[in-house]
């Protein structure tokens, strides 16, 4: 009789679940372990474009993926005075437009994807890994509550600020490139009657930003500020320090910050990170590999990032399955396929970073983009691993 490959993934967001999801598939047991004691609701829209909708569509959740969209139907950038300048629709680009028509709140997805596995994979909150030890035939790991088992590989899917990244490949500073700007978002009190559009300002000679988003909760709305920052050294979870960075760094800012700043004190969901993208040159070592943000972060300027973990974990599962289980050829031939399109994400998180920093708005030279937007939509071919 066959032994099961024992798989542990660190990670219970997007990439983590949705790798689950493909190991189950492709015959492995699979435990999940997250150091948040369950999961966490809310967080910014994220979209699926292109090859990211095949994805969903095989594995079979895309009418649920669908059923919690956001509805938005585009986006209106605004002046000052909230005048209308330019309008970006849903339907743009067949659905893979600046606003995508697939586009869902983070936590909802990763709700989503968690209970589609949920009676597939041992989920572990609470919980992470505290140090591991390789072996030829194996990994030996020591979680926090104390727990020590082997498993046969280990994936981490711990996003931007990865714990097992760290453990394995090293401190952060070697791979986290800061790309000049600061995010922020939070829940406020629909007092604008905003419903289905975006509405965004950009004031460009301070390279700021606030951004109002609805939520499928008509009584509640996002904000998300941006502004410059040559530098980042605040701690990602102290969060009184990161309030007081907001409100420095947006003093002055117009339309309707001061009115979304009145709110920041009363917000339960806050969230403040510098925008940055990993860079690595590999993505495993031993039997050990990374996944989604851990591995390869476009930033949240790419638009990419939800489509990267989903179309990653379906490549990670099917080429190390393809290769017998044998982590060598399964983790190189993964990252073969998934670089180019990694590398186009990037490229575009970036570009977009540079816009918003830029004192003076420059026209895009459409025509030579284009290229590179197709990279990043579609730029890698699944294989039929079935």
């Amino acid at each position: 009789m066959t032994k099961s490959i024992r798989v542990l993934v660190a990670g219970a967001s997007i990439a983590g679940p949705a790798l689950a999801h493909w190991l189950h598939r492709r015959g492995a047991e699979v435990t999940v372990v997250e150091r948040s004691p369950g999961l966490r609701p809310g967080g910014q829209a994220v979209d699926a474009r292109g090859v990211a909708k095949e994805v969903i569509r095989r594995m079979g959740v895309e009418a649920a993926v669908r059923a919690v969209r956001t509805e938005t139907a585009g986006a209106h950038t605004v002046d000052a005075d909230g005048t209308v300048r330019q309008t970006f629709r849903a339907d743009d680009a067949g659905g893979d437009g600046f606003i995508a028509d697939v586009e869902v709140l983070r936590g909802d997805l990763a709700r989503l994807l968690h209970d589609d596995t949920r009676d597939r994979a041992e989920y572990r909150f609470g919980d992470r890994i505290v140090d591991l030890t390789q072996h030829a035939d194996g990994v030996d790991v020591v979680l926090a509550s104390g727990d020590q088992r082997r498993f046969d590989l280990v994936v981490g899917a711990d996003g931007l600020h990865s714990g097992l990244r760290e453990l394995v490949f090293g401190p952060p500073e070697q791979f986290v490139r800061h790309l000049g700007l600061v995010l922020a978002f939070y829940t406020v009190p629909n007092e604008f009657g905003l419903r289905r559009w975006v509405l965004n300002h950009e004031d460009h000679p301070s390279g700021r930003s606030v951004l109002l988003r609805p939520l499928p909760d008509p009584d509640r709305a996002m904000a998300v500020f941006s502004f410059p920052s040559p530098d980042f050294a605040v701690d990602h979870r102290d969060v009184a320090e990161q309030k007081a960075l907001l409100r420095e760094r947006t003093a002055g800012l117009g339309w309707v910050a001061p009115r979304l700043l009145a709110h920041l004190d009363t917000a339960p969901d806050f969230y403040l990170d510098q925008v940055a993208q990993v860079v690595m040159d590999r993505w495993s070592l031993g039997r050990v590999a990374l996944l989604g943000d851990a591995a390869f972060c476009s930033s949240p300027m790419s638009g990419g990032g939800t489509g990267l973990a989903l179309v990653g974990a379906y490549l990670l599962a099917g080429e190390l399955a393809a290769a017998g289980w044998d982590p060598a050829a399964g983790f190189t031939r993964y990252e073969e396929l998934m670089r180019p399109y990694v590398e186009a994400n990037q490229e575009i998180g970036r570009l977009h970073a540079e816009s918003l920093i830029t004192p003076e708005p420059v026209e895009p030279d459409v025509e030579a983009l284009m290229p590179l937007v197709e990279r990043a939509i579609n730029g890698v071919e699944l294989p039929d691993y079935a």
